[in-house]
């Protein structure tokens, strides 16, 4: 098992740009789709997340040091360092059992799709990250290894569960046809955002206010484009950063940039992921009457977006006050801040791209992130030395995404208190689900659409 993990971690290392694109030719092939076509359809994806990633870096290089001017500006002391994803992923993958993610994450995919429990095809393999992180969390908390396998087995049926139920949304909003979203830090964003958006439906005048980009840009004239939304928001975080003139306006040149340019990067992909999804729902449906197959990818699809990029933008400050005014938080945001967009990506689906209400949702998201993530700060700092992970002087460390979800609050406080019955219970409870909702209400709803 040792040598297997080992030969797919060196699999995923090899990056996404050249991961997914092999993946990719390979599902293809086994779909017939043609060699020629199937090929380019690869490449392309892989042509396509070299340019999103380039794009992400261009925002993340340039946000992460106003980000950290902006904490030094506040003069925040807090005692728990957030150390962002990439250290977090390191953690994660660092421990002996977070090595194992992958082949856990594999096969419970193959066999819950092999079931009919899950629509889901998880292509996106490096974000088993996240089941390594809480696997790794749940060992470090009862020096149980066999549950910490078991943990990352639950997690990572709920993660393909609110994959599956935030599809038709993502599918809709996004227009990723045949899309989901199986990644750790935005699928619990799903069930938050769900109540939240019908309580606002219901709420007198705010049930009225409808804030999406085009009604922006039709209400504001030039001023609601999105490459100049994107100026104004860089300067704005460029100014309470106080830097010079000459690099907040570059700082809001390079944001306008990254608001033209994610979509089209995202649509060149689209344009790889169509054929092979094609071929997919194709092949169920011919073998699988009445089944859909979605296609797992990370939720950077939507990170592009206009809605969840300006909102993302705009929770960046916002997050840092919270920080400071937020009684019993002791973790200082900053490896994180550039995630943010990662974090809502789903809930401004549900929100349908409403920026006012993806703001809301934002900040009550970050506000739970906040705590989870400071109550969690123990067990992530012992893990991250299990990894031999450097603290950089830190004594205490967490993580505003993963950290912050409430699927790590549940699974880590119920494998602490109740070990083996906690996750037991998660699992059965989402074994339950899956079962309903893929037996029992799809079979429903093919009667209805009958």
């Amino acid at each position: 098992m040792e040598m297997i993990a080992a030969g797919l971690q060196w699999f995923v290392n090899l990056g996404a740009s050249v991961m997914l694109p092999i993946l990719l030719f390979i599902f293809a092939l086994i779909l017939r789709i043609k060699p020629g076509k199937a090929f380019k359809a690869g490449l392309t994806v892989g042509i396509g997340f070299i340019g999103l990633n380039l794009v992400i870096t261009l925002l993340t290089e340039n946000l992460g040091p106003a980000a950290h001017t902006m904490v030094r500006n506040f003069g925040l002391h807090l005692g728990t360092l957030d150390i962002g994803w990439p250290a977090a992923s390191a953690v994660a993958y660092g421990t002996v059992l977070g090595r194992l993610a992958i082949p856990v994450g594999v096969i419970a995919n193959l066999v819950l799709l092999l079931f009919g429990l899950t629509k889901t095809l998880d292509v996106d393999v490096w974000n088993y990250w996240h089941i390594a992180f809480t696997g790794s969390i749940v060992y470090a908390a009862t020096g149980d290894f066999i549950l910490g396998i078991f943990t990352m087995v639950v997690h990572v049926m709920i993660i393909y569960l609110l994959a599956d139920l935030s599809a038709p949304y993502i599918q809709k909003q996004y227009g990723l046809e045949g899309i989901s979203f199986p990644q750790g830090a935005s699928a619990p964003g799903f069930i938050l955002a769900l109540p939240l958006n019908w309580i606002m439906d219901r709420i007198p005048g705010i049930n009225k206010i409808k804030l999406t980009p085009q009604t922006i840009q039709k209400r504001m004239g030039v001023f609601g484009d999105s490459g100049v939304m994107g100026l104004i928001i860089g300067i704005v975080i460029g100014a309470l950063a106080k830097y010079s003139l000459a690099k907040t306006l570059q700082l809001g040149v390079t944001t306008a940039a990254v608001l033209i340019l994610m979509p089209r990067m995202v649509s060149l992909l689209m344009e790889g992921l169509t054929p092979i999804s094609e071929g997919a729902n194709d092949l169920v449906k011919k073998h699988f009457p009445g089944r859909d197959l979605y296609i797992g990818m990370d939720s950077a699809l939507a990170v592009g977006n206009e809605t969840v990029l300006s909102s993302a933008l705009i929770l960046v400050p916002v997050t840092l006050l919270i920080a400071i005014i937020l009684p019993g938080n002791s973790m200082l945001p900053f490896g994180d801040l550039a995630t943010i967009p990662y974090m809502i990506a789903i809930m401004c689906a549900v929100f349908r791209g409403d920026i006012f209400r993806s703001l809301i949702g934002g900040i009550v998201d970050i506000v739970i992130s906040l705590y989870i993530a400071s109550w969690v700060a123990p067990l992530v700092t012992a893990s991250a030395k299990a990894a031999k992970f450097s603290l950089h002087g830190s004594s205490s460390i967490s993580v505003l995404s993963d950290g912050g979800v409430w699927t790590t609050w549940v699974i880590v406080g119920l494998g602490k208190v109740m070990t083996w019955g906690g996750i037991g219970l998660i699992g059965l409870i989402t074994l339950g689900l899956m079962i309903w909702f893929n037996k029992f209400h799809n079979r429903k709803r093919i009667k209805q659409d009958a």
